[in-house]
């Protein structure tokens, strides 16, 4: 794995966790009877990280595909666009 990718998987990484103690921070909110404001607006902080996670890990794909189009692993437009919009 050359270092663009290792970087690029410790952002997603780093993303995916951060999510994690947001959702374990909204779950405990929830279960306690948490403020309705504090909760949505945490809940949408986690949907946030989510979708910038999903992001990068397509583009790094759509990447991937340009500079290595006969890779076994790649995927055809129509693939990337499918995954593109399973995020919108």
């Amino acid at each position: 794995m050359d270092d663009v990718r290792v970087a690029e998987q410790k952002k997603v990484l780093n993303r995916l966790r951060r999510a994690q103690g947001q959702l374990t921070a909204v779950i405990a909110a929830v279960e306690g009877g948490g403020n309705c404001r504090d909760v949505v607006t945490q809940l949408a902080a986690v949907s946030s990280a989510l979708d910038k996670a999903g992001f990068v890990i397509v583009s790094t794909a759509m990447r991937d595909c340009l500079e290595n189009p006969d890779d076994e692993n790649s995927l055809t437009v129509a693939e990337l666009e499918k995954l593109f919009l399973t995020l919108a």
